[in-house]
C-alpha cells in the first residue's frame, strides 16, 4: 500500500488525520535537517514529507529493501537511506531502525524495518 498525502491536503493536516484515526503517525520534527547544502525554504517541506512517508511505510514491521521502501515512498533510494539515518537521530525521534542482509551476504543487499 502506498503512503500518499492526498492532493490539496497539507502534510500537517494529513498527519493529524492519521493520528486522530488511531493509526501510527509521525510527529513533525521540531529540529531542522543537517548538511552544508540544506536550505530551509527549499528543503524542509520535501525532506519532512519524505521522512513522514518513510516512517509510515516501515512501521508495519515488515522487512523491506531500500528499493522497496523507495517505491512506496516515491523518493530516490539515496533519499530513503538518508531518511532512515535521520530517524535514528535523537532530534528526529531516536528510533531503532533494524538492518539485516537479504539473501547472500556477499551481494550487499540489505533490508530495513522499524524495531
Amino acid at each position: 500500500m502506498k503512503t500518499k498525502i492526498p492532493k490539496g491536503m497539507g502534510l500537517r493536516e494529513w498527519l493529524g488525520q492519521r493520528r486522530n484515526g488511531g493509526s501510527k503517525a509521525f510527529d513533525l520534527p521540531r529540529a531542522h535537517f543537517d548538511g552544508d547544502t540544506y536550505e530551509v525554504e527549499y528543503d524542509f517541506d520535501r525532506l519532512t514529507t519524505q521522512l513522514a512517508r518513510t516512517f509510515n511505510v516501515i512501521t508495519d514491521g515488515r522487512w523491506r529493501t531500500l528499493g522497496e521502501i523507495s517505491e512506496l515512498v516515491e523518493a530516490p533510494e539515496a533519499s530513503v537511506s538518508a531518511r532512515l539515518r535521520d530517524l535514528r537521530k535523537q532530534k528526529f525521534g531516536g528510533y531503532t531502525v533494524d538492518r539485516r542482509p537479504r539473501g547472500d551476504r556477499e551481494r550487499g543487499l540489505y533490508e530495513y524495518r522499524l524495531a
